[in-house]
């Protein structure tokens, strides 16, 4: 299983981008797809995500301005960033928890990290 993110670059404050992150490989379900954030000198947080029921959870500093959705079909998942800050400077990971087969658990995998910079 892969996962292939892209979306990143610089933008100034205010401005909007959008990250993408398809899975691909032998997928039997996705149970969730999300993406987290790592700071330079910082830990890596939970940005959203995004549940095969249809929900969805984000992290307080970006409630508002950030809109996680995703086409399980294909699954891939959005990051719509508006509103760019330049706190939300980082490279952003995509995620998923898949499931490779009918009696397989549930295993989480990653994606390579895109750069998101915003300057002020």
């Amino acid at each position: 299983v892969q996962l292939q993110a892209s979306g990143g670059g610089l933008v100034q404050a205010g401005g909007s981008l959008r990250l993408s992150c398809a899975a691909s490989g032998p997928i039997f379900s996705i149970t969730a797809m999300g993406w987290y954030r790592q700071a330079p000198g910082k830990q890596r947080e939970l940005v959203a995500v995004f549940t095969s029921s249809g929900s969805t959870n984000y992290v307080d500093s970006v409630k508002g301005r950030f809109a996680i959705s995703s086409i399980i079909a294909k699954n891939t998942v959005y990051l719509q960033m508006n509103s760019l800050k330049p706190e939300d400077t980082a490279v952003y990971y995509c995620y998923a928890n898949i499931r490779r087969g009918f009696s397989s658990s549930s295993v989480e995998y990653w994606g390579q990290g895109t750069l998101v910079t915003v300057s002020s």
